[in-house]
């Protein structure tokens, strides 16, 4: 890392209005403790909303009448997306920032280890506290900003719906998803690609009901054995996914991300900050290029048999898995759905029925345009806060990024502040302060960045 870039008056301003510092950790944790959409559906959707996550970024005292707005949509009696959003004058840049709060909140406590403190309610007022950080030395932004916060945890639902609702709402010449983490808190990087995402549940059914070992045990056909000898079939013993046509669109090695080649990389570090014990996937990749390059196939959950009570010797008769496929670039999420039906449809045996759900809001993976000046203004300044050259990397999860740009026809950026060690939707969730304070610096910079491309 550089040495500590010389700040701005704007970017000193950070330590004046204490964000992130005890006045915004007491911030944060009220934002978490909003209870999100999955718990409460009424949650985010009141029309209070947009006075109660700017009042959490502190900027819900300074707000001029009207500057602030929702945008929420409602189906099937469960909220839409909230959004804040200032009105667009003529001749400005404009930023739509989209953003999700937690799967769900716990008691806030410290140290700052709070249930969506990470993701992505900590990325979502690091937005904020950048607002306010920039707007101590004016009466407005620099360019005009809007935020969209969206139940992507649940699957965004909604989203589309309230895409088409509000599109000129919502114009704007960029758009910045914050769902994505960073490489360490002491490499400069810009995320440039997220991977798509198809998800689907399979059930493998063998009987009508549970039945006592001892009457069929041996016998019978067995809904758990067949699962799992479908589940080693999904993947070779190379780590390649096999589904038909799986890999035609996947690039070779030469078109990854340049930074993987140069990105320091500590395999130990990796594991402890993962929790992880051992380093797999496909062969003759590196951890970097199989998170960011390479797509993959998961097994989120598996159940078979009761879960609330002792096995008593039954034999379950049906089994399930939550399957997870994450793609890349130039992949689409419609052709690995059909894929995954014709493997299935290839491996059927008799003595069992087979059930496959595919959900309804996969999403396509997304690069950002390598060469668009949006881009380049946010690597200046990320290279700026960490008074380093900053590259670009991709992120293993999945967003709507490429649904986002669809919309609302405009390139998005990315822009995270969770770290691997982290532990994401997990009860022990937390959020690297200094990680927020370094965010909120440079998103500063980047709303003066963006406002001088031309």
């Amino acid at each position: 890392m550089g040495q500590p870039p010389t700040m701005s008056d704007a970017e000193n301003a950070v330590e004046r209005v204490g964000a992130p510092g005890r006045d915004g950790v007491a911030n944060l944790a009220d934002w978490v403790g909003i209870a999100s959409v999955f718990i409460r559906p009424a949650a985010l959707g009141g029309r209070h909303a947009p006075g109660r996550i700017a009042a959490c970024g502190g900027v819900g005292d300074a707000r001029p009448a009207g500057r602030l707005r929702l945008l929420a949509g409602r189906r099937s009696g469960r909220p839409g997306p909230a959004g804040l959003q200032p009105p667009r004058r003529a001749c400005d840049r404009a930023l739509a920032m989209a953003g999700h709060p937690a799967v769900r909140s716990v008691e806030a406590r410290r140290p700052p280890v709070w249930a969506g403190a990470s993701d992505a309610k900590g990325q979502i007022m690091c937005h904020l506290w950048a607002l306010r950080t920039h707007l101590e030395e004016r009466s407005a932004p620099a360019v005009t900003v809007k935020y969209l916060v969206e139940e992507e945890e649940i699957g965004s639902v909604h989203l589309a719906d309230l895409l088409s609702e509000h599109a000129d709402d919502l114009n704007a010449d960029v758009v910045m998803v914050s769902d994505s983490m960073l490489w360490s808190l002491d490499e400069p990087t810009v995320c440039a690609a997220v991977r798509g995402s198809v998800t689907a549940s399979l059930t493998v059914r063998g009987g009508a009901r549970d039945i006592h070992s001892g009457v069929v045990s041996g016998a019978a056909a067995s809904a758990p054995f067949e699962l799992c000898r479908l589940l080693g079939l999904l993947s070779d013993d190379s780590g390649r996914v096999a589904l038909p046509g799986f890999y035609d669109a996947v690039a070779d090695r030469g078109a990854n991300l340049a930074a993987l080649d140069t990105l320091p990389f500590d395999l130990l570090a990796w594991l402890a900050d993962t929790g992880t014990f051992e380093a797999a996937g496909e062969a003759g990749f590196t951890v970097p290029e199989r998170l960011w390059a390479r797509p993959s196939v998961e097994v989120a959950r598996l159940t078979a048999g009761r879960t609330d009570a002792p096995a008593l010797g039954l034999i379950p008769a049906k089994a399930s898995a939550d399957l997870l496929f994450r793609l890349v670039p130039d992949q689409r999420a419609d052709h690995v759905a059909e894929q995954l039906r014709t493997w299935l449809d290839g491996h059927r045996r008799p003595g069992f029925t087979y059930a496959l759900e595919v959900s309804s809001t996969i999403s396509d993976p997304y690069r950002t345009p390598p060469d668009h000046p949006a881009l380049m203004a946010l690597t200046r300044a990320v290279s700026h806060a960490y008074g380093a050259p900053a590259g670009h990397i991709g992120n293993g999860g999945a967003t709507p990024a490429a649904q986002l740009a669809r919309a609302c026809t405009a390139p998005v950026l990315f822009f995270g502040t969770g770290l691997p060690g982290d532990r994401w939707h997990g009860p022990e969730e937390r959020v690297e302060i200094q990680a927020l304070r370094l965010r909120v610096r440079t998103l500063a910079r980047f709303l003066d960045e963006l406002a001088a491309v031309r």
